[in-house]
């Protein structure tokens, strides 16, 4: 079933936590099937990581990204319904290309456990940083990181006042000292959507030319050019230029709510994009789906009567 004038959203890394999905798997029996398919896919036991943990485990970049993935198809496959055009944040982009079923599930989860891997080995642990800041304009964090005689680059264009940049610890730190406003390091593994993923953004693009990609059923958001692609071969090109590129998640949802998306639909854990869209598209309708409850709500007011 087709929904004019929604898109779906996919949340990235950050949004995982132990236990989720587990209401969702408790009652389903098609999501019991693809955590099933996602164990036997890596040859190992990712839902109960999933479900009991260690947070620590859970946390390494090579677990959380297929992690994600799984819960957010898992929602997907449950609420059943078919988005006009899909947008993922990051990682999320390929929860979205799974979604427009332009790479199939194992297939996406295969490739981002080594896009976590290569993530996580591109910098050494400790030399890289990532900061969150708040409040402060693109430009005066464009000329602090002008400054800096240092990789820094600006990582995730979030929504207006939020933004995050990425780079060589020391000078990323520097650059949110002296932009000014809120500031605060992300607990993550390595410096993403930075210069220093070069090394990552190589070993990915083999992968990527070697996976089996059609063309999205809808068009698909990216994250890189934040427009919209339809073959093949946009979205294989931005997915492989996206790992050391911003995301450029603002314009992407100003983009489709131009386009005339006035619903967004956040189909996996935690609710960071919902919160994100409401600064981006305030006039936008916004629905959450991260569990049995939310995604029953969500249908029931997508499907009025």
């Amino acid at each position: 079933m087709s929904l004019a004038q929604v898109a779906f959203v996919f949340p990235g890394q950050g949004s995982q936590q132990v236990g989720m999905g587990a209401d969702l798997y408790a009652v389903s029996e098609e999501v019991r099937e693809l955590f099933a398919l996602a164990d036997r896919t890596l040859g190992s036991p990712l839902s109960k990581l999933v479900f009991e943990g260690p947070e620590e485990r859970l946390r390494l970049t090579e677990n959380t990204q297929p992690a994600i993935l799984l819960i957010s198809v898992a929602l997907h496959r449950a609420l059943g319904l078919q988005p006009a055009a899909v947008a993922g944040h990051s990682l999320g982009e390929y929860s979205a290309a799974v979604a427009a079923g332009a790479i199939d599930f194992a297939d996406a989860l295969a490739v981002v456990h080594k896009r976590g891997r290569y993530m996580q080995e591109a910098v050494p642990d400790g030399d890289g940083a990532m900061v969150a800041i708040l409040g402060v304009e693109e430009e005066a964090i464009r000329a602090a990181i002008a400054e800096q005689d240092a990789a820094v680059d600006v990582a995730n264009y979030n929504a207006p006042g939020n933004i995050v940049i990425a780079g060589e610890r020391a000078a990323t730190l520097r650059v949110a000292e002296i932009a000014g406003g809120k500031s605060r390091e992300l607990a993550v593994s390595a410096p993403f959507h930075s210069r220093l993923m070069a090394a990552a953004e190589q070993r990915l693009a083999r992968d990527l030319d070697a996976l089996a990609i059609a063309d999205p059923s809808v068009p698909l958001y990216n994250n890189v050019d934040a427009v919209p692609v339809t073959s093949a071969a946009e979205l294989r090109d931005g997915l492989k230029r996206q790992v050391t590129r911003s995301v450029r998640w603002t314009e992407a949802v100003r983009r489709m709510a131009d386009d005339g998306f006035t619903t967004f639909v956040e189909v996996g854990p935690g609710n960071v994009l919902s919160g994100l869209i409401r600064r981006i598209a305030r006039d936008a309708r916004r629905f959450n789906v991260s569990d049995p409850a939310s995604l029953a709500a969500t249908r029931s007011a997508l499907l009025p009567g």
